[in-house]
């Protein structure tokens, strides 16, 4: 579907961050500010059922459910630390990732916007973000939190964390502004003493960009 140009193009804000960083928490904050925000992981679940003839075609069966579903799991395993799997997979999902993301901009009429996405850098919005958000949290939150959401070994969470070491320098060669927002969370680590808490570095970010709230 063709997309049409009259609508005047939104401020579009950039949100990521590393992995279990707590990029959803600053989504839920933006949101509560007024924004409208895509979450464009949860796209790539849809897209995955969109596509499904296309992903059993190419990586099998075995990756169903009882149901008849894809396990996301499953499919997952199949391309982790494979690039040539991993291509494949993302070239028949980026596609329709992308045509769901543009839908979505359209739709919020010029309005400011947030794109909530782990893989900002392949989305087809990615050129014309106004900024970037950046989430970060120390490693030893990330790990115990990735391991208490996802329930991964060590060993496969490690791996993960392996997986994003090019992960900042793929935001620096981007012509915006990046904000790096720290999400320490709960105990003395997130007092003010050292960082001021995610809403209030959220609120400084959008009163240096001089965006209202919605």
């Amino acid at each position: 579907m063709k997309i049409s140009d009259e609508i005047s193009r939104p401020f579009i804000i950039g949100l990521t961050g590393t992995y279990c960083a707590g990029k959803n928490h600053v989504a839920r904050i933006l949101e509560a500010r007024g924004f409208p925000v895509l979450d464009v992981d949860k796209q790539g679940h849809q897209a995955i059922e969109m596509e499904k003839t296309a992903i059993l075609e190419r990586f099998g069966a075995s990756i169903l459910k009882k149901d008849g579903t894809i396990d996301r799991r499953l499919l997952g395993a199949k391309v982790f630390g494979k690039p040539e799997e991993l291509a494949a997979l993302e070239g028949i999902l980026h596609p329709r990732v992308n045509e769901l993301t543009e839908l979505w901009i359209h739709a919020q009429q010029g309005n400011p916007c947030v794109i909530n996405a782990a893989l900002l850098h392949k989305s087809s919005a990615f050129s014309r973000l106004d900024f970037i958000i950046l989430v970060k949290a120390p490693a030893l939150t990330r790990l115990l939190r990735a391991r208490k959401r996802d329930r991964l070994s060590w060993g496969q969470i490690i791996k993960r964390f392996g997986s994003q070491k090019e992960f900042n320098t793929q935001y620096l060669r981007k012509n915006a502004d990046i904000y790096t927002v720290y999400n320490k969370g709960p105990g003395v680590l997130r007092s003010c003493f050292f960082r001021p808490k995610v809403e209030q570095q959220i609120d400084r970010i959008l009163f240096l960009k001089g965006i209202p709230q919605v």
